[in-house]
């Protein structure tokens, strides 16, 4: 059944500013954060909205707002509301719109293991950005003890650190949350200065998913070829022995 969710409109012209693309300076956080989840595939949480009832907000937009927020140390639902009323980033983007607390933290329980999952992939195309930091998130890898930095590709072991690491971060934001023990921290992104104009940054976004993707292949190319290897020799030791191997 299709689903009409409210509109994510930042193209829309007002009086003052003349339009929500003014409101913010090209190189700030809350538009990469926006790019980013422009191109994350979401299609998982839109489908499970069954159509009925009132008209739901659109689930690119609260992403985007739960991410933003974590990234910039505002964990309750309450004052993500707030936000969206007081402040001009976050006002980009939730799109001028204003979902209640009760909204932001139902979404937020309803998705919480798609959002720890679509929140890493964000830090990690921000990663593979070279992006040292995204709000209070440091992606800078200091915390990995590797010589994989020292080449431009990540090597598989490093990668999958990275990963790790990564994952624990978003796992402590996703804990600050549902705590909603906020500590004020200063909207900042330590980001290349190349990456500033929005055709650079949404060219490097798509080449780091693609490398992420890559990334992805080659780990399940590598479990594959392990599994079959396995397989193998079960096979050739069935015909060694003449007896059929045990377990699984």
């Amino acid at each position: 059944m299709s689903v009409n969710f409210v509109e994510v409109d930042r193209e829309t012209l007002y009086l003052l500013p003349p339009s929500l693309q003014d409101w913010l300076p090209e190189g700030h956080l809350a538009r990469f954060v926006v790019e980013i989840v422009e191109q994350l595939d979401l299609r998982s949480l839109k489908q499970s909205y069954a159509g009925r009832g009132s008209q739901p907000y659109n689930p690119e937009m609260l992403v985007g707002l739960l991410f933003y927020g974590y990234a910039t140390g505002v964990f309750s639902s309450r004052k993500l509301e707030r936000n969206t009323y007081d402040s001009v980033a976050f006002r980009y983007v939730a799109a001028n719109s204003h979902p209640d607390h009760d909204t932001i933290a139902n979404f937020r329980r309803r998705f919480l293991p798609q959002l720890g999952e679509l929140f890493a992939q964000i830090l990690m195309i921000a990663q593979q950005m070279k992006v040292l930091k995204l709000g209070s998130v440091s992606l800078d890898g200091s915390k990995i003890k590797a010589n994989a930095s020292k080449h431009k590709a990540l090597s598989y072991e490093h990668a999958c650190k990275l990963e790790a690491q990564i994952k624990a971060e978003v796992a402590e934001l996703l804990k600050k949350a549902e705590a909603a023990d906020r500590k004020d921290i200063p909207d900042g992104m330590s980001i290349p200065e190349e990456l500033e104009l929005r055709e650079k940054r949404l060219s490097g976004i798509a080449a780091a998913k693609a490398e992420i993707e890559k990334r992805a292949a080659e780990r399940h190319a590598r479990e594959q070829a392990a599994y079959e290897k396995k397989i193998a020799n079960r096979a050739k030791k069935e015909q060694e022995t003449g007896k059929k191997a045990r377990g699984k």
